[in-house]
């Protein structure tokens, strides 16, 4: 039994994992046990979001596409039942639970008790769960660069772009051109050393230089130097698994933090004789961690831009910063353009575009259109500004060709809309499981109106109306013309309750 109310965590950490693919020799590591106190949020680090996706989950997502097969374990922490929740039960994933933040390096060892020496080689990739920006492709160089250079250990680095005071990160230490001796470093020029954490940079002494040693020559550098030097580690590391698990147990905490450091693993390695390298990826920004809200809003504004750079030739999108379209519809949007048939589409500033949203050919929405759930949209329809339209999930919303929709409607939940028709202004309009909306073609529906839970036949006009659980039929007149409904309205209810002032 584990103490402080701990049982429940421990039980969800075996009822969300799954066996792991003893067949595949390859494991991501994810670190998400961390909350981030600079963050100033009650919800994990790890669960903020980059365009609607939790962190956690799309550094899962890169790892999962990035390499086919691969085993995923995830270390939780603080807020653990929340991130084992959000990312749920998967095939080939595990969770570890590190019950007290006692490092990186203590929480990659908390991790590969899951693997239990289930493998005799293959390779470990480490993340951190807040690099919502790392992509597959950067998985894949990770992988491909471990395999061709025949790494021990490979470090994924960035390069710091602007004003050194403001870079928190871990320190890339290569070595120098000369020893201390004043002896060329030959063909070990430019190898990683070590990381030394940002605090311990800033604990050094201003007069004394920092000493170290690789392949038993001394190479020394100043306070300043490290300081201002603005290669950075960016927490992404492959291993081989053999030699990991061999040498982790030694990590011990003699730091600023006293904890145990993942980074550390460079000077073990390196001690060893092993072979450790650094690369940086193509893209800069897949290394960016957040650690407050205002870099967090810059990766989502880099995500926008990504998106915007996928549909930009494919689509309209009025306002470059100012959509939302999710990434399963950017998908169908690429997808449908590979047809080649025109698309057509017309987005307009501030609109939002949720997922499981069908869109459709020559389609226009609005300033401020809002759209989320199963909606599908016919071909040749149009949204005016500031329209709702949405369903709760197993419903579906359905627009026919050519429907027009204007501004300010608000059109919610379990509907079909037939082909033609249009709703003008100030309409209201609402479909449940138990009494779906269905709308026939070439209606017209008007004035401030509210319509829920009927049959509406083909060609009718509704104005300035409240229709409850109603069939409308098509009445046609001696004179051909269909009969409209206007101001039409169910008898009152709780008339008892009001009075004249």
């Amino acid at each position: 039994m584990h103490e402080n109310g701990k049982e429940e965590i421990y039980r969800l950490v075996d009822e969300l994992s799954s066996k792991l693919n003893i067949g595949n020799k390859e494991t991501a590591i994810v670190l998400a046990a961390g909350h981030g106190k600079r963050i100033k949020s009650q919800k994990s680090k790890m669960l903020h979001e980059i365009w609607e996706v939790p962190t956690v989950a799309r550094v899962y997502n890169a790892c999962q596409k990035g390499i086919k097969g691969i085993n995923i374990i995830i270390v939780v922490g603080i807020k653990a039942k929340d991130v084992m929740n959000v990312i749920g039960k998967r095939a080939a994933t595990a969770f570890a639970y590190q019950e007290t933040q006692n490092g990186t390096g203590h929480a990659v060892q908390i991790a590969l008790e899951k693997l239990n020496k289930k493998f005799s080689d293959g390779i470990v990739y480490v993340l951190p769960g807040d690099m919502g920006l790392i992509d597959k492709e950067t998985v894949k160089q990770l992988r491909s660069e471990f395999l061709k250079t025949k790494s021990d250990m490979l470090v994924l680095t960035g390069i710091f772009e602007g004003n050194f005071a403001n870079n928190s990160y871990g320190r890339i230490v290569r070595v120098k051109n000369k020893d201390d001796e004043g002896k060329l470093s030959g063909d070990d020029e430019g190898k990683v050393i070590e990381i030394v954490e940002h605090k311990d940079v800033l604990a050094l002494d201003e007069n004394k230089p920092y000493k170290t040693k690789f392949k038993g020559r001394t190479y020394s550098y100043t306070k300043q130097e490290l300081i201002e030097n603005n290669e950075f580690n960016s927490g992404v590391y492959a291993f081989n698994y053999k030699k990991l698990v061999n040498l982790i147990g030694s990590l011990s905490s003699n730091n600023v933090q006293n904890e145990i450091y993942i980074t550390d693993m460079i000077s073990l390695f390196n001690k060893k004789g092993y072979n450790v390298n650094a690369i940086s990826p193509e893209e800069k920004h897949v290394v960016m961690g957040f650690n407050n809200k205002s870099v967090l809003k810059e990766m989502e504004e880099v995500a926008r831009k990504q998106v915007y750079e996928k549909l930009k030739d494919i689509i309209e999108i009025n306002d470059p910063d100012d959509f939302f379209i999710h990434e399963s519809v950017v998908d169908e949007i690429i997808k449908m353009d590979k047809r080649n048939v025109p698309l057509d589409i017309v987005i307009g500033r501030g609109v939002y575009i949720g997922q499981g949203v069908k869109l459709n050919y020559n389609l226009t929405l609005s300033k401020n259109v809002f759209v989320d759930g199963n909606v599908q949209f016919g071909k040749d329809v149009f949204i005016d500004q500031n329209v709702h339209l949405s369903c709760f999930p197993k419903q579906a919303l359905k627009l026919g060709n050519s429907v027009q929709i204007l501004s300010g409607d608000i059109i919610k939940g379990n509907i079909v809309i037939g082909d033609k028709t249009r709703i003008e202004s100030s309409v209201n309009m609402t479909g449940s499981d138990e009494f779906p909306l269905r709308i026939g073609a070439d209606v017209l529906i008007k004035g401030t109106s509210y319509v829920f839970g009927s049959i509406i036949e083909d060609g009718i006009q509704i104005e300035h109306s409240v229709i409850i659980k109603k069939k409308v039929e098509r009445l046609e007149k001696k004179t051909g013309v269909v009969q409209p409904i206007k101001f039409y309205l169910p008898m009152p209810e709780g008339i008892d309750a009001i009075e004249d002032l």
